[in-house]
This record gives structure tokens, sequence and C-alpha cells, in this order.
């Protein structure tokens, strides 16, 4: 454990570096009396893990500073804010803004971060050196109206979809209420070939499954369906990194899971601050996969993405 000492403040050395860390008695999690000094420790147990999904990748802040029941904003630029230390990434938006980022290559930059009350991780899909390449694509299984068991359902008819690609895909829990799917790339294709690959895979995956999955991306035009989120395969776009706390009651964790477990009776909420250290010391990183060489777009797939109106 990295806190033991009850104190509301404590100086602590990572990485060569002094953390400052205070209002350690705050509670974050406020029903689960769960404390800023729980969630750093939390991520000082998993840091072993969750680094390697993190380095070279730019984040977005999700800062809670006042607890998950207060104010609570996402914040890009960190420019003039990160310690000198801090590696940053300059990205400049389409419309010519000048966007510092912070890119946590070791534990330091993200105790620092979390300890800024950004209780979860927002990572980009790629990473700095190919910024504009994504090193996976996601499908995000978004409830709706639905139950967790249609979310499990619907899991599976992805993981059928890609079966017949022979595609490997990664599924983990949002640390809410869906599930997230990753399909590895190696960061060999762009950000518009994932984006339609995520369609492609979407659209397929509806047509199995149209009594309850919709791709309306309208709250109003999706009549309490589960949504097929395709949407969030662009630059800049961030997603909940695995083994991330997620600002919900209970202070979950997007955790990754065994197909096999993809099963009736699994529940959003099952891992958790309290569990999760212990099942990553017995399953280590089900993740790893997606930071592989990733998938080869067979030519004919390829053709579709980059004429989808033929």
């Amino acid at each position: 454990m990295l806190l033991t000492s009850l104190n509301d403040r404590q100086a602590i050395r990572m990485n060569g570096h002094l953390l400052e860390l205070t209002h350690l008695q705050k509670r974050y999690w406020p029903i689960d009396a769960v404390t800023k000094r729980d969630m750093l420790n939390y991520y000082h147990a998993v840091a072993p893990f969750l680094l390697p999904h993190l380095i070279d990748r730019p984040v977005a802040l999700h800062r809670f500073p006042g607890g998950i029941d207060g104010a609570h904003f996402f914040q890009k630029d960190v420019g003039g804010i990160v310690p000198q230390w801090a590696t940053t990434y300059t990205h400049q938006t389409a419309t010519g803004e000048v966007q510092h980022y912070l890119v946590p290559n070791d534990e330091a930059s993200l105790l620092w971060m979390t300890a800024f009350g950004s209780l979860e991780i927002n990572p980009w899909l790629s990473r700095c050196v190919s910024a504009d390449q994504p090193d996976y694509c996601v499908i995000d299984l978004d409830p709706g109206h639905s139950g967790f068991d249609r979310v499990i359902q619907a899991a599976l008819a992805v993981k059928n979809v890609l079966d017949g690609l022979l595609f490997p895909g990664y599924p983990k829990t949002s640390g809410a209420s869906g599930i997230h799917i990753y399909i590895p790339l190696g960061a060999k294709y762009t950000y518009q070939q994932s984006s339609r690959l995520a369609k492609y895979i979407a659209t397929e995956v509806h047509s199995q499954t149209p009594n309850y999955t919709t791709l309306e991306r309208s709250l109003d035009k999706r009549k309490g369906k589960l949504y097929i989120d395709h949407l969030q395969n662009h630059a800049g776009a961030t997603i909940a990194a695995p083994y991330s706390l997620r600002p919900c009651r209970g202070a979950t964790v997007s955790m990754p899971l065994h197909w096999d477990e993809l099963k009736a009776g699994l529940l959003p909420d099952l891992f958790t601050i309290k569990n999760a250290a212990d099942r990553l010391r017995e399953t280590g990183d089900l993740f790893r996969g997606v930071l592989g060489k990733g998938v080869r777009l067979p030519d004919i797939i390829l053709f579709k993405l980059d004429r989808p109106n033929i």
C-alpha cells in the first residue's frame, strides 16, 4: 500500500519526483466512504497493468474536485498546470486551437493526474508517435433501457461477427452499464478506416439483433433499445481505460473479461475498487492483446471501407 498514514496530507517520492498529496480524507465516493487516499492506493496497486495502456497516449482529464456527487468537467489543455517534469503532447484542433495534453508515461504522472481530481482515466485511441492511426477500433454497447443480460447478448453477437472475419476482440465492462469491445489495429490504418470498420461491424450486429438493438444516436429515436455505438472512432476521441475507476456508485472499475465470462448473471458493477486489484493478481492483463500488432484487414474489407457508397 502506498499511503498508510491517516494524515490528510502526505509527501511521497515517485519516479524521482516529489508529490505533495493533500485532502486525502476527502470522500470522493461519499456513499461508499471511498476516499482520495483509497483512490490513490488503488491506482498505485494497478499501475503495472494500467500504465502500458497509457504510455505515449494523451489523456483528457475528467475532473471531480468535489467527488462524484459534485460538479465535474473535462480538461484537455493542461499547459501551465502540470509539473515541469510531466510529459505533454501539443495538439492543434481543426479550429486552430492549440492544446497541451498530459501523457502519463509513468506512475508519478498517473498519481499526479488522479490527485488533481481526475477520478477516471480517458486516453486517446492512438499514441503520440502515430496520432492519426489508432491502435484499436472500439464498439461501445450502451444498454439504454435494456438490462445487462441484453448487453451480454449483443456482445456475443459482436463476437460472432468478429469470428466470421477471423478478428480477435477484447471485451471489458465499461464500469458503468455497458460493455466495450476493442479490435486491435496496430496503428496500421487511419481513423477513417477504423470508423468505417466500426460502422460495418455495428451494422452486421444490428442486422442479427434488430429486435433489441439500434444504430440511432439520438436518444429520442432509440425507443429504449440497446445502442451499438460505433462513433467514438475518430481522432481525439477518448474512452475509459481498462482498470480505470468510474464515477459511479460502488467505485466501479472498467474490467477486461474472458469471453466465457459473458453469460447471464454477470453484473455490470461486479468489479470495484475493493476487488479489482485481487482479480488482476489472478488474471494478469487480459487486455495486453489490444496493444499487439493488430489485425490485417482483408482487401475486400478495405475496398468496402474505402468506398462505402459502392
